[in-house]
């Protein structure tokens, strides 16, 4: 079997690592790059330390900072308008999972002049596109390193998917010294990204040698150092591992894609602004329960990198406890069922439907070892709702 692995041409990757953006710009060819950053952590002063660091190295740049939580269209279109009017040569995403998709978007959207839904899945974008470059300040998107972003449709709330190496960035940035900062909800819930990623490219129907090395290293580190991250946010070696298990995660499904858990995901996101992964969270259990039954050896090892079974442990046991792990999971780390989140019942069940026909559209259902008909997808939802 022939497999194709896509990965950005330059990982840098560590504590301080920041210090080498200039280099990286320099050997991408970006002399006037458009800095996209999360307003909060320009408020914060996060972002100071990439400005000075551009500065010193007398790299010309401009702030764009009107970034949204869950990019939009019109966040997109923004940026792509401030590349094309600033005559940028490259893009820098800077923050969390928003920042860096709505870089990737606009680099896309510049480049190519065509409009945002023209783009999404079924369309493959590999088209090029000018160079990005990504720097996380979240252990969790795996967006540094995937050929994937995510833009709600501001008119129908949709989640488009947009999948190709045009959203690959050309290099990365991975100091985990952004993370330190991150309060206990945002340590978990882009935790829990990562972890999902992880799993969902070990269970994928992509699925490949290259992927599960990293889907599993990914799993182990998540597995050791999540909690601690979470309780203790000031040790550096639970943060440094947790960013590396992110970017792990984020190889791994970036050359496999997600599966059932974000197809629903996204949806709820869209509908009831949910942080992303806090919503795959809600989900993990339930999809888990309907799915492991067509692929129990994936699921097993999955348990076993965690930490919660014992290589002993046969498929069906590992398995229990992977289910049984994720509402564990969930309890310390304070995840709420859709219903505590305080959705309102009436509407959630109303739009079920419409869900889970977004969902399959989106394409990455496809990719589960258990394909999910539309009224699986219902009864998923309603199995997570949880009064």
């Amino acid at each position: 079997m022939i497999n194709n692995i896509l990965t950005p041409r330059r990982l840098v990757v560590g504590g301080g690592s920041i210090e080498q953006l200039p280099q990286v710009l320099a050997q991408l060819g970006i002399k006037r790059p458009l800095l996209v950053a999360d307003p909060n952590l320009v408020r914060l002063g996060l972002s100071t330390r990439v400005e000075s660091v551009l500065r010193d190295a007398g790299v010309s740049y401009t702030l764009f900072t009107d970034v949204v939580e869950d990019p939009t269209d019109a966040c997109v279109n923004a940026a792509s308008a401030a590349i094309v009017e600033g005559d940028h040569d490259g893009v820098i995403g800077f923050g969390g999972g928003s920042a860096i998709d709505t870089a990737k978007a606009a680099a896309v959207v510049a480049t190519l002049r065509q409009p945002i839904r023209s783009l999404m899945v079924p369309r493959i974008v590999d088209e090029a596109a000018m160079p990005v470059v990504a720097i996380p300040t979240t252990a969790g998107t795996g967006s540094e390193v995937t050929r994937a972003c995510v833009v709600t449709d501001s008119a129908s709330h949709e989640k488009m998917l947009i999948l190709g190496m045009s959203c690959l960035p050309a290099a990365a940035v991975v100091d985990f010294e952004f993370t330190l900062s991150c309060p206990f909800r945002v340590t978990a819930d882009t935790g829990l990204d990562a972890l999902t990623h992880a799993l969902e490219a070990l269970v994928n129907r992509n699925r490949n040698p290259h992927a599960d090395a990293f889907a599993l290293s990914a799993l182990r580190l998540i597995g050791a150092h999540l909690e601690t991250a979470c309780f203790e946010p000031a040790n550096r070696a639970a943060r440094e591992a947790m960013m590396l298990g992110a970017t792990h995660a984020g190889l791994a499904v970036s050359n496999t894609s997600t599966a059932l858990v974000h197809g629903m995901s996204r949806p709820i996101g869209a509908f009831f602004h949910v942080p992303h992964g806090l919503s795959n969270a809600m989900l993990l259990a339930a999809v888990t329960e309907f799915s492991a039954p067509a692929a129990p050896a994936p699921y097993a090892a999955a348990a076993r990198a965690l930490g919660w079974a014992k290589e002993s442990d046969a498929e069906t046991d590992a398995v229990a406890a992977l289910i049984a792990g994720f509402h564990r999971l969930n309890s310390v780390l304070k995840v709420p069922t859709p219903a505590a989140f305080g959705i309102d019942k009436t509407r959630y069940f109303e739009l079920r439907t419409t869900m889970a026909t977004q969902a399959l559209q989106s394409g990455t259902p496809a990719n589960n070892p258990r394909l999910a008909t539309e009224q699986d997808i219902e009864a998923i939802y309603a199995a997570a709702w949880v009064d």
